[in-house]
């Protein structure tokens, strides 16, 4: 279990790709006409290529862009992240890997299976690195000059390339792990990407109510390897999620790629050190926002209630891409209007007060997921829009 955590922490989670991953109907298309010119191939032809392709190795550039329709927060993930990792400049892969959740970013990407990483987060003239080879993870920070360590992290056992931010195969995996009647899916088309012949996958939602418009799926002709992902929101504007190779090589990366060297000079700070300082600024912010119900109900509540703890267990409310988690938290829904201002002006960007039989409370929106806290405590969590979770809300009384 302890092995698990320190893995965990250098996973970016990709919650959309997640929500998104409702049920999926296997529904034949043949290629449409375009460039590249590829034989014809169906849907089911196009996710079994998919789950046949075991590629081990490659190195190339990545770029991730997200944008969730949230106003800009940097500054309070930042602070949040760095304090408890010892400050803005730490080398801590749970502190810096928080700036892939909004804007556009540049990767450079190696991999040489299960064992051997590396990433590089390009940031102008500064880098960020992690370097995984066999039981350590090292990452180095340019800019603060600091170095971080951990041992042990291969006692996991996780998937090739899990400890790195999510690639477009464990994206597209997450989207294709079910199947039902709730989704189309259709090959539609082909593309170039990163200089290579591929199919374009789309998956589409058949449902009413769901804030997902479409996933696609660039698919490499020749491997099967998923080149590119794209996130579309029924709210239009850019994609929720587009995340991609712009240059990519299947062939295995030098040994000495994943080899790292602490710079001279640099601070060189352990992984355990790391775990206490989150601990202690966990308790930090729980005292700072206790008082006003926001530890409470979006700390223990969420927390408590996705685990099906002792607030209760998670109700699932529909099926598909309109499913609806929810739970009660066992506590009021945070006074914002008693949260330091800062928090507060946060808080409100993000929520809009609604009403109905249910009585009263608050839709916390993103492009793609969407959630209703109620006054009384109950939470409504789902990739729906905020009309459905009122609705379900409502239908609860």
């Amino acid at each position: 279990m302890a092995a698990q955590r320190k893995t965990s922490r250098y996973v970016v989670p990709v919650a959309v790709a997640g929500i998104a991953a409702a049920t999926i109907g296997l529904v034949p298309a043949l290629a449409a006409s375009g460039d590249p010119d590829l034989p014809e191939i169906t849907a089911q032809q196009l996710i079994e290529k998919i789950a046949a392709s075991d590629t081990q190795t490659l190195s190339g550039t990545f770029k991730v862009s997200t944008d969730l329709g949230l106003p800009a927060f940097d500054g309070l993930l930042g602070g949040i992240a760095g304090g408890a990792a010892g400050g803005e400049g730490s080398a801590d892969p749970s502190a810096q890997l928080t700036k892939l959740v909004s804007g556009t970013h540049t990767l450079k990407i190696a991999a040489d299976g299960p064992d051997r990483q590396k990433l590089t987060l390009l940031d102008g003239k500064e880098q960020y690195s992690i370097v995984h080879n066999g039981d350590e993870v090292w990452a180095y920070d340019s800019r603060s000059g600091e170095v971080f360590h951990e041992k042990g992290v291969e006692e996991a056992g996780e998937a090739p390339g899990q400890e790195l931010p999510a690639s477009p195969k464990q994206l597209a995996d997450e989207v294709l792990k079910a199947a039902g009647d709730t989704t189309s899916v259709t090959v539609g088309g082909t593309a170039k990407v990163a200089g290579r012949d591929a199919y374009r996958l789309v998956i589409e939602p058949k449902q009413q109510g769901s804030t997902v418009d479409s996933v696609t799926i660039a698919v490499d002709a020749a491997t099967g390897t998923p080149l590119k992902f794209t996130l579309d929101s029924t709210s239009g504007g850019k994609p929720v999620v587009d995340a991609g190779f712009t240059k990519v090589d299947f062939g295995k990366p030098a040994a000495s790629e994943f080899d790292f060297t602490v710079p001279e000079g640099a601070k060189v700070t352990e992984g355990d050190d790391i775990e206490k300082s989150h601990r202690d600024a966990g308790k930090d912010l729980e005292e700072e926002f206790g008082d006003f119900g926001l530890g409470g109900a979006l700390g223990e509540g969420l927390g408590g209630g996705l685990a099906g703890g002792d607030k209760g267990e998670m109700n699932v409310i529909g099926e598909g891409w309109t499913t609806i988690a929810r739970f009660d938290s066992g506590a009021p829904a945070p006074k914002t209007d008693e949260a330091p201002k800062e928090v507060q002006g946060f808080l409100d960007s993000l929520g809009d007060k609604v009403s109905g039989k249910f009585g009263s409370g608050t839709v916390f929106k993103t492009k793609i997921v969407n959630a209703l806290m109620t006054d009384d405590g109950k939470v409504y969590v789902g990739a729906v829009t905020p009309q459905a979770l009122v609705d379900a809300a409502n239908a609860a009384k």
